[in-house]
Parts: C-alpha cells; structure tokens; sequence
C-alpha cells in the first residue's frame, strides 16, 4: 500500500477543516474485530466512536447484530437501521427515561436495555415501565476498579439483581463490566489485571447462581481489553475506536492490529515565521482534551506543537517553509470519538477521491423518532 494512501486527488472540492473516512479500511477493520471475537454474534460494538447509520450498516452486514450506545440519540439511529438488539449503556434519569420508552414504543421490533447500579434507579425504571404498559432490560452495571459508574460486585448488586428478577415489568439481562482504567501498554500486564479484576465478578455470578439467577449476557470491556475477553466464550464484547482507530490506541497497543479509517484534512491558512505553519484545525475541529499534539501529521516526521486555540492550530518543523498558504496537510487525529462528534458531515474516501458525504446523525443530543 502506498505511504500516502490518505491523499485525495480532488483536494480543490473539500473545504476543511473535515474528516475524511475510508470505507474499505473500515470493512477491513470490521473483519478484524470479528476475527478475533471468533463469531460475529458474540459482538456489541459500541456506536459512540463514530454515530454513523453506514457504520452499522457495515457491522450488520457482518453479521453483528447487537450494539451498545451512549447517548438515546445513538440508540435511535441504531434502531433505525434495523438493529435486533441495543443497550443504552449511560446512567438514564429524569426525562432520559420516558425518551428511552418512546424509543421502545417506536421500534417494537427492537430489544432495548438500560443499565442500572442503585435501587432508586431500579424504582425510577419500574414505575416508568408500568405506566407505558413497556417492559425494560436491565443490565447491572458493575465498579470493577474504574469508580466511574456502576456498583461494586458483591451482596448489594446481588440484591439489586434479585430485585430485577421479582419485577414483572424489568428483565435482568445481565451484566455490565466496563474496565476502561486497564489501559496499560503492556498486554500482558493488562490481562493479568483484567483477570483479577474479574473475580469479584465471578464471585457474583457464583452467588447469583445460588439464587438460581444466571446472567443471560455478560457484556464485558472496551478496546484495550476485549481480545483478553474474547478468550472468554460466554462473554460478549464492546470495541468501539477498532473501527475507525486513532493515533493514541496505535501508539499505545501495539498489539492490537488495526487500520486508521479517519483522517483530519486541514489547510496552511497563514505562515507567521520562516519553521513555523498556522492550519486551520483548531478545537472546534479536532478533540482538544488530550495532551498535545491533539493530531499526528503523516508525511512530517517531527514537528513541534506551538499553539492550539478555537481556529487554529500553530507547528513548528524543519522544512516547514517549503509549504504554502493554501496545501493540504492530513492527520490522524489523537482521539477520534469526540473529534467525529465535531463534525456534522463526513466525506468517505473510494479510488482517492473524496466521494460521498455522510452526515454524522447521532452526533446530536435530541432524540429523533421515525
């Protein structure tokens, strides 16, 4: 493959800053992903990374069929391109939940699930469900070490889940372990310490066993973690950045073996010194919340990051005068999830051209129903 496979021919058509995404690098990561699943059924990718209805369309071409999602928003899209099965995996309150249930109304045919770590919430979700006359799912949602959300593996979640299993109008679906903190570099330091932080969770399922309450559905991990999991059959797994990965994941997980599908075009927009170039990917372009550089400059080996603010983005590099006002330069963004939900519309990439648009639709907050 070319070293410059990300360039486009038809640059003059693009304004930019945008992204331009990749559609046979994404299949090709898709494949991937579901190579070391083993069974495209054992998947439940996570949507954030790219709110995109082509990208599931993708994924169920492969024959995934369920999908996990962060925002009601997310869910809705994902409903709508025929989805069987989608859990909505952020804490739902106040009026999140009646929108859940009119998501429920809309799309009958769709088996939905919400997660739950408190008995207040639990309470919240009963009276909601028999009101609409709309029985839920609900996975327990577990602290395995990461004390984002979720409730510790042990007498209470078992309580909780025993809770669910007596409600007629909540069905226990199972379990929700989210070990996002296991992000170390080293896999072999990560499976260890995906393998202790299990055994509370085992410990649970013991106890629920006792009970005669077996989890239907153990969704377990994030990216770094799910081959370790996948060594695990009767667990699910929820990649997410696989699909379109960005420079952090490839610098930091050289074990996982993924192709980067999203790439930042930007222009050279002024050139304030002689080493130093000013592009036009500023926050509003490119996720900033991470430790510069928010962006990895292909075809520039080393370069210095100078300054980033809303509009603009100011580097510093050897060679730097040679380029224009007006050259496009591409990179790989830093974090692709929150750059992907700075973008409204998204150009795909076929035989080096900037091609199709596709407008990234649950990047919006509101709920849109059929």
């Amino acid at each position: 493959m070319s070293e410059e496979w990300y360039k486009i021919a038809n640059e003059d058509a693009v304004a930019s800053p945008a992204i331009l995404l990749y559609p046979n690098r994404i299949r090709e990561n898709i494949q991937r992903m579901v190579a070391i699943a083993g069974d495209p059924g054992r998947l439940r990718p996570h949507v954030k990374t790219h709110k995109l209805p082509e990208l599931i369309r993708m994924q169920l071409e492969a024959g995934i069929g369920r999908f996990k999602c962060a925002t009601l928003s997310e869910a809705a899209m994902v409903a709508e391109c025929g989805a069987a099965d989608i859990l909505v995996a952020y804490p739902l309150y106040g009026p999140a939940i009646d929108r859940l249930f009119d998501l429920i109304t809309a799309h009958p045919e769709v088996r939905f699930s919400a997660l739950c770590d408190n008995e207040a919430q639990r309470a919240a979700f009963e009276q909601t469900a028999k009101a609409r006359g709309k029985q839920l799912g609900i996975f327990i949602d577990l602290n395995v070490g990461m004390d984002r959300t979720g409730i510790a593996p042990g007498p209470e979640a078992v309580a909780l889940y025993r809770a669910l299993a007596g409600s007629p109008w909540l069905l226990p679906r199972g379990l929700h372990i989210y070990d996002g903190h296991l992000n170390m570099a080293d896999p072999e330091q990560r499976a260890t310490e995906s393998a202790a932080c299990f055994l509370a969770v085992q410990s649970m399922i013991d106890a629920l066993g006792q009970n005669s309450l077996v989890p239907e559905e153990l969704v377990c991990g994030g990216t770094p973690t799910f081959p370790i999991h996948a060594k695990y059959p009767e667990r699910s797994l929820s990649p997410g950045t696989v699909l379109l990965w960005d420079w952090n994941y490839a610098l930091k997980f050289a074990d996982l073996s993924f192709l980067h599908a999203a790439i930042l075009l930007t222009r050279v927009v002024s050139k304030p010194a002689k080493d130093k170039l000013c592009l036009d990917l500023g926050h509003k372009a490119v996720a900033s919340e991470m430790t510069p550089p928010r962006a990895h400059l292909l075809g520039i080996p080393l370069y210095e990051h100078i300054l980033h603010s809303e509009e603009h983005l100011v580097v510093s590099f050897d060679g730097a005068e040679a380029y224009s006002a007006g050259d496009c330069l591409y990179g790989v963004p830093a974090h692709v999830c929150p750059t992907m939900a700075l973008h409204e519309k998204v150009w795909t990439v076929v035989d080096g051209q900037a091609a199709e648009k596709w407008h990234v639709k649950a990047r919006s907050r509101e709920v849109s129903l059929r």
